[in-house]
């Protein structure tokens, strides 16, 4: 019996990691900008949206996109807590999700369609059975009746997939979000797994070449990564006309040209103690955030001569649209070009010598 033990417990540990989640693992960069994308249509009454998120595969150094997709609960009033990408020691680790009656700290992150970051908006249980909010679900009303509308604030426009550390996330969790974190929780179940190991498979979802518009955004189930059964693109990679379908879109919605961007946001001076790092470091932040600027401005100045000739033209709506999707992808792979960029330069920050100290950041989910 040990001896079949000893081969099971070497067999476990032959198995990557991502098979169980992202466990221990730490990378040195921090994963892309979230995706814009719709939500497929609910499949059916009972199901719950969990979103979309980057995963890591250390067998391809390479994050991939596993798309987000209605799934259904392992219990009756449990909801789903999102998994979430903190910041510790210069490097960067996977806080998984997790059922519970309450949902706890996702680290503030913007996941859209009722998870703005701080919560959930999307639905609540009452009496035994689980009622939409339309105002942040794709709901078939016709098949579907428990549903209700209720307006969604959220201020939260940021697209940023991680918490801590240089440009992520701020937040941490409130008391009431610490509670939920020691409640009795369910891990993902089966059907979360088994699909985020298709995402791991599919080549087309690693960042390395889908450059952070992965073709399948979300999926209508579990597993089913074909657009022919609802699964839906990023904005960008393949372009979704949701409301036509008669669905709700996504709380934020992508800039189409450089100009609807938020400026570029300077970040807090480096204190690592090395005053002369610091400063060297200071100086090529300004240097690529001023080279980015201007990389906006020619975009921009490019579009803006392209808007002319559509004018003297006299184009079609069905043209000038074509040329507004391209303006779209252009800028959305700008944003992305640029992220990849500021997350390179972050990882090479300064860093004051650890004086010691748990590894946790922020709270919630906590690794496992």
């Amino acid at each position: 019996m040990r001896v079949v033990r000893f081969f099971l417990a070497i067999l476990i540990l032959a198995i990557p990691a991502t098979i169980f989640g992202q466990i221990g693992i730490r990378i040195a960069i921090g994963p892309p900008m979230l995706p814009f994308y719709d939500q497929p249509i609910c499949p059916g009454d009972g199901y719950l949206w969990t979103p979309g998120y980057w995963a890591y595969d250390d067998s391809v150094s390479d994050y991939y996109w596993v798309p987000g997709t209605w799934i259904l609960p392992p219990e009756e009033g449990f909801l789903w807590t999102p998994g979430y990408w903190g910041w510790d020691d210069g490097e960067y680790f996977f806080n998984d999700g997790y059922w519970g009656p309450e949902v706890g700290f996702y680290g503030g992150i913007n996941y859209g369609f009722g998870y703005w970051g701080g919560g959930y908006g999307g639905g609540r249980w009452e009496n035994g059975h689980f009622f939409y909010n339309r105002s942040v679900n794709n709901i078939d009303v016709a098949n579907i009746h428990n549903v209700y509308n209720e307006r969604v604030e959220n201020s939260n426009d940021n697209r940023v997939s991680y918490n801590g550390g240089k440009g992520g996330i701020e937040a941490r969790p409130s008391s009431q979000q610490q509670a939920a974190a020691n409640q009795r929780h369910i891990p993902a179940v089966a059907a979360q797994t088994a699909h985020a190991q298709a995402a791991r498979a599919n080549p087309q979802q690693r960042a390395a070449v889908n450059h952070g518009t992965p073709a399948i955004a979300a999926t209508a189930r579990p597993g089913d990564l074909n657009v022919e059964h609802g699964a839906v693109g990023a904005r960008g990679a393949e372009e979704t006309s949701h409301a036509a379908a008669g669905g709700a879109a996504n709380e934020t919605r992508p800039a189409i040209h450089p100009k609807d961007l938020p400026p570029i946001a300077h970040p807090a001076p480096v204190n690592s103690g090395n005053a002369k790092a610091d400063k060297q470091y200071q100086k090529q932040q300004d240097k690529l955030i001023a080279k980015q600027t201007q990389e906006r401005q020619a975009l921009q100045q490019k579009q803006d001569k392209e808007h002319q000739q559509l004018a003297k033209q006299k184009a079609s709506d069905a043209r000038t649209q074509q040329v507004e999707q391209k303006h779209q992808q252009q800028t959305q792979q700008l944003v992305q070009k640029h992220s990849v960029q500021q997350q390179s330069l972050q990882a090479r920050q300064p860093q004051a010598r650890s004086s010691g100290g748990g590894r946790e950041s922020g709270g919630g989910g906590g690794r496992r």
